[in-house]
């Protein structure tokens, strides 16, 4: 019997589309004979819907017409247990049970399915899923927890500086002060965000007020970093869980500016309406930097994923200086295209990607199998003086 796998996407996010093009990516890949792999788009005003329609891409250039196509769902826990996907109907829950999940596979990037949100819904289902932990994935969402933990641990990262929305509106001073401690120039990003999206640099006050405006706009807590002059970008992808980790080759990423935007992620290197994702980003594989400096970024990459006690494939983003300098930027738990093409160099293909990790989430699983979560006792027995416990 085949293990059905619920591939769940979309969600509420700026990088909803780009969610879309990772996850039918993954659906594609994903190995017929061992596995029923089951789309499950969550929609921009949070409507979970499945079907057969959901995995032509071509679908959703139109959704209005996908939506009258596709079920419209909820996941429910049966009597027995089992995780089933129900029809949902009118906002009644209807009696049509679809097909029952045994493994979830998510490819949400960003907010509400790569910060730990979606982990939590799945940890109370009681289904196992593949990727990162409530905890890991929330660390490695927020930039700021996730710099203070390698700071903890002495890794190396770029000076940097951080608050909240409301401290900007409440002492825009002080905070421009935090930028000239950092030192100019500067990039200014939401802390928790992916793609690019709302980051930009600043040379100077003026520039720095526009930059943190837009920060803001997307989130309420803002980083500032100092810029690496004679910029290299170099990312490197990671995969495996607590026990055991390997690395991938590095790549070399492409800007057409001082910063790689979302353009240059999802915009470039394929024709208008491309939808290779990542894949279509121009780079350079391996990347061109000496051995020295891949050999640190490939230790750093997996000293990195343990830290944060990551599982599953992500991919760890590097900043490289003139000097020879190398800096963790960031970990995408979650990264677009799940970094399938820098692991087809060392021979491991999209299909055994998807494998491995739904065997790792699996394997996670049994291992939560054997802990005690809970004891037997009933403390509302020993007492019988009222609901205050005295």
């Amino acid at each position: 019997m085949k293990t059905k796998v619920a591939v769940i996407f979309g969600g509420v996010s700026v990088e909803h589309e780009v969610s879309v093009i990772s996850a039918l990516q993954a659906v594609q890949a994903i190995d017929e004979d061992k596995y029923e792999a089951i789309p499950v788009y969550i929609s921009k005003d949070r409507e979970w819907y499945t079907g057969e329609i959901l995995k032509d891409i071509e679908n959703y250039k139109d959704l209005p017409a996908l939506f009258k196509e596709a079920d419209k769902v909820v996941f429910e826990q049966e009597s027995k247990g089992d995780i089933v996907l129900r029809k949902k109907e009118k906002g009644i829950f209807s009696k049509g049970v679809i097909t029952s999940v045994d493994v979830v596979f998510p490819v949400i990037h960003g907010t509400n399915g790569e910060d730990g949100s979606l982990q939590g819904y799945l940890e109370l289902l009681g289904l196992p899923y593949v990727g990162c932990d409530v905890a890991s994935s929330a660390a490695g969402m927020d930039k700021v927890m996730m710099k203070q933990i390698l700071r903890d641990a002495r890794v190396p990262i770029v000076p940097y500086e951080w608050f909240y929305a409301t401290d900007w509106h409440e002492d825009n001073d002080q905070m421009k002060q935090l930028a000239e401690k950092v030192g100019y120039p500067v990039i200014v990003k939401p802390a928790n965000l992916g793609s690019s999206v709302g980051i930009s640099k600043a040379d100077d006050p003026d520039e720095l007020e526009e930059a943190i405006e837009l920060a803001i706009s997307y989130s309420h807590k803002v980083i500032i970093e100092k810029m690496v002059s004679d910029l290299t970008e170099v990312n490197c992808s990671v995969i495996g869980d607590y026990e055991q980790v390997e690395s991938s080759v590095c790549e070399q990423v492409l800007s057409s500016d001082e910063i790689l935007s979302y353009a240059d992620k999802y915009q470039s290197g394929g024709k208008s309406g491309d939808t290779k994702g990542m894949e279509s980003v121009n780079r350079i594989i391996p990347a061109e930097i000496s051995d020295q400096a891949t050999a640190k970024v490939k230790e750093l990459a997996e000293q990195t994923f343990k830290l944060l006690n990551a599982s599953g494939v992500s991919r760890i983003d590097f900043l490289l200086n003139d000097q020879g300098d190398v800096f963790v930027n960031e970990i995408n738990t979650i990264p677009g295209s799940l970094s399938f093409y820098l692991w087809e160099p060392s021979g491991k293909d999209f299909r055994q990607l998807t494998d491995e990790l739904i065997q790792l989430a699996l394997k996670r699983e049994r291992e939560r199998q054997s802990i005690q979560f809970s004891i037997d006792t009933n403390l509302f027995s020993l007492h019988s003086k009222g609901s205050k416990g005295k």
